[in-house]
């Protein structure tokens, strides 16, 4: 009797945190707000573009390793990064050299010390999307 007891109780113990933890696992984050910013044909790899969404100066620069989102003033000296040029991953402000990984923001080279704001960015029927929150 007491045996039958346990492994009813064990039954209901089992049942139950599977049931807990099917519930906890349901719980998702909001999708972005994605914004088209311009046709993705008209950035072609190795080439950047500056755009305004959101209230917010971008540059939208294509890779070998795709699409990336950055703010376009440099965290420096306040010179557009748009003007600068694009080697690679690399991101070179035209005006005292410094550098920003395109994929994260880092800062790769002086004198800039603080990264750029990167955004998520993807192509959405042939356009590039990019999504900004609040300035």
């Amino acid at each position: 009797m007491v045996t039958r007891v346990r492994q009813q109780i064990n039954s209901h113990a089992c049942l139950f945190s599977a049931r807990l933890d099917s519930t906890v696992s349901a719980v998702t984050q909001p999708d972005p707000d994605y914004q088209p910013v311009l046709a993705s044909a008209e950035l072609p790899e190795g080439q950047m573009r500056a755009c305004q969404l959101g209230g917010r100066e971008l540059v939208i620069c294509r890779t070998r390793d795709g699409l990336f989102a950055l703010d376009n003033i440099c965290t420096h000296a306040l010179a557009r990064m748009s003007e600068g040029r694009l080697r690679g991953q690399r991101l070179i402000c035209p005006l005292h050299g410094a550098s920003f990984d395109v994929r994260d923001g880092r800062v790769l080279g002086a004198p800039a010390q603080q990264p750029l704001k990167t955004y998520q960015v993807r192509v959405h029927d042939d356009r590039i999307e990019v999504a900004v929150g609040p300035p």
